[in-house]
């Protein structure tokens, strides 16, 4: 009988401590956009493994979440949703780019802000982007650089 109430206790505590990491986790990662949030789209060439979920930062700090990344199926570009926090007012002519978080992966959207006098509005599309870079595909480039053609003899 003892040691049945022991093992209950311990489902019990175990419980509790996947729970209150599931609030922790959720609280301090960011899990969900801000309440009064507003959503911008820019259109990117290459994404990479931007997913929703991903940080969108202003001067390194983060200000939103991608909510949506879809490819429009006519211009074959990648559409990337970003909810924005409330506060934060983005001059029209900023550019996003995105950028990796470091060389182990992970990547995020980057928005330089502008100089325009008029705000971003909500809906509004980022107009300047940089698309994701392969940083591997580079490294491989250097390592095993491909041989040059051979040039046409001219007569």
């Amino acid at each position: 009988m003892r040691g049945q109430w022991a093992e209950t206790i311990m489902g019990f505590l175990v419980l509790a401590v996947a729970g209150a990491f599931l609030i922790y986790a959720l609280t301090v990662g960011g899990g969900g956009v801000a309440p009064g949030a507003y959503e911008v789209t820019a259109r990117f060439g290459e994404v990479g493994s931007l997913e929703p979920g991903a940080a969108v930062t202003v001067a390194g700090v983060k200000v939103g979440t991608v909510s949506k990344v879809s490819l429009e199926p006519d211009t074959y570009l990648a559409r990337v949703a970003m909810a924005l926090e409330p506060g934060i007012r983005l001059p029209a002519d900023s550019t996003a780019k995105i950028t990796s978080d470091s060389l182990l992966g992970g990547v995020h959207v980057a928005i330089g802000a502008g100089g325009a006098p008029e705000d971003l509005k909500a809906g509004g599309e980022i107009e300047n982007t940089q698309g994701a870079v392969d940083l591997l595909g580079l490294i491989g480039q250097v390592v095993r650089p491909q041989p040059e053609p051979p040039a046409a003899e001219s007569q």
